[in-house]
């Protein structure tokens, strides 16, 4: 009965062994293949203005649009994954990406682009990507923490390599015989995807969520409808179910959480706020460069600069801000970053020199680690764990507003001056205004905090801001793994 038993347990329990290192290894090249993509538009970015005879603000919807759905796709990815599982929603987006890229080679205009490209391929990189931490997330419970943190690699090798490959291509030949092979590259999603294959327990069963359509009670509503339910019937159906769709709403995007919880509301505002000014240097870099005559292979080296450092400091960032001694003040590491970040952006301004620009990058690559790492660490202290997917999802959602209408207004603001340094000034006015913004008001609630603790009056919002001071219990194996956490490629 021992040996039968163990064989039993190791059989329920494919977590963290096995298979598992190779699902690891398929998020990674996800991660890679989308997170990492976007990067690579900047290098098409004075090609594509040239072919469709564009502005810099209508040039720079095409990737606008592709970040942003790939950032607010989240919710609409959670309900995919909850209905047919992460597998099939990976192997969907690799095919959307794929369809997407390949159809952008043929377009005729700017417009047919935001499409293709903006709209089908940003959102099969968010099935693809963020299905893939759902994976992640059934494969792994207690190197899960790990895992995660060997899979983000996979972005800073994309940021790397896929400026490099662009600028490559783009050079032997051409945009559109480019963006046809992305497309045949971005189609290895299917394979990541097929690796992912649902766990198996070992009574045979899936660990996989429930078949399409089944709800509870929905069977007792449709026999009454069979039996000529009568008219109350009929009103207490249709109320029931516009509760649910409330309850659906409630549960992707935490208004409330946002109305009573004063840390969230300033964390949310603060970020949607930093993201329109964040994405700027990755549009504008190196059209930049090149107008100021920087060769275009070294114009490309330099986003490839960015990603290689983050391979190396944004794991150390993570471990830093994973001390003690930073319990409770992750935020104003956040905003210190977010402040660097903006002050690096006035190097461009005083020189565009090459040796100039790979100081900026290099500065601009250490600010970046802190933010991606802190992020959702931050997020994870100022709202409970157990609303923390639907506080995330409205997070995402929010960010995919600005970073949709950052570039093009910024690219407006270059066509009325026709000077690239406007790019920049934006950029460090958006960030450091967001790092002060959120630094000072944290720093006010926490004066109010222990002024109320003090004069021992208990606080009116007991929801509101608070930090969790004691660290996060590992979730057991015998609780359900959540649907989807959403992840943004910072």
């Amino acid at each position: 009965m021992s040996r039968g038993g163990a064989a039993a347990r190791g059989a329920a329990k494919p977590q963290d062994r096995g298979w598992a290192w190779m699902v690891l290894f398929a998020a990674v090249l996800l991660q890679g293949l989308t997170l990492g993509f976007p990067s690579c538009i900047g290098v098409f970015f004075t090609d594509l203005q040239h072919e469709f005879q564009a502005t810099n603000s209508e040039t720079s919807w095409f990737p606008s649009i592709m970040v942003a759905v790939l950032h607010g796709g989240g919710p609409l990815c959670s309900i995919l994954v909850k209905r047919f599982g992460y597998r099939f929603a990976v192997m969907l987006g690799g095919l959307l990406s794929s369809v997407g890229m390949v159809s952008s080679s043929f377009c005729k205009s700017l417009s047919q682009l935001y499409i293709t490209a903006g709209l089908i391929t940003g959102l099969g990189s968010c099935f693809s990507f963020q299905a893939g931490v759902t994976a992640l997330g059934h494969y792994f419970v207690r190197w899960q923490t790990l895992a995660n943190a060997m899979a983000s690699t996979g972005v800073s090798l994309g940021f790397t390599l896929w400026p490099l490959l662009s600028q490559y291509m783009l050079d032997e030949m051409g945009w559109r015989n480019t963006f046809l092979i992305f497309g045949g590259i971005l189609l290895n999603c299917c394979v990541c995807g097929a690796i992912m294959r649902p766990v198996q327990l070992a009574s045979g069963s899936l660990l996989q969520l429930p078949r399409p359509g089944e709800e509870p009670g929905r069977r007792a509503e449709d026999a009454q409808l069979s039996n000529g339910a009568s008219s109350p019937h009929l009103k207490l159906q249709q109320q029931n179910r516009k509760t649910a769709c409330f309850q659906m709403l409630q549960k992707y995007l935490a208004f409330d959480i946002f109305c009573q919880n004063k840390g969230y509301q300033i964390y949310t505002i603060g970020v949607t706020w930093m993201m329109m000014g964040f994405v700027l240097p990755h549009v504008y870099l190196v059209p930049y460069a090149i107008q100021n005559g920087v060769e275009e292979r070294r114009a490309a080296l330099l986003i490839s600069i960015i990603g290689f450092i983050n391979i190396f400091i944004r794991p150390l960032t993570g471990l830093l801000s994973g001390h003690r001694v930073f319990t409770g003040r992750r935020i104003y590491l956040f905003s210190l970053a977010v402040l660097l970040c903006g002050l690096s952006n006035f190097i461009c301004v005083i020189s565009a020199e090459f040796s100039s620009l790979i100081i900026y990058c290099i500065i601009l690559s250490i600010a970046m680690s802190g933010i991606g790492a802190l992020t959702f660490q931050v997020l994870m202290d100022v709202v409970e764990m157990d609303r923390f997917s639907s506080a995330l999802g409205l997070f995402t959602v929010l960010e995919s507003i600005t970073l949709l209408i950052g570039p093009p207004l910024t690219g407006l603001l270059v066509d009325i001056t026709n000077d690239f340094h406007y790019v920049f000034y934006t950029s460090s006015f958006l960030l450091i205004s967001a790092a002060l913004f959120m630094g000072l008001s944290f720093c006010a609630l926490e004066r109010k905090k222990k002024l109320k603790e003090t004069s021992k009056v208990p606080l009116d919002n007991p929801s509101g801001y608070q930090y969790n001071d004691t660290p996060t219990e590992p979730q057991s194996e015998s609780q359900s793994t959540p649907a989807v956490v959403y992840v943004t490629s910072i």
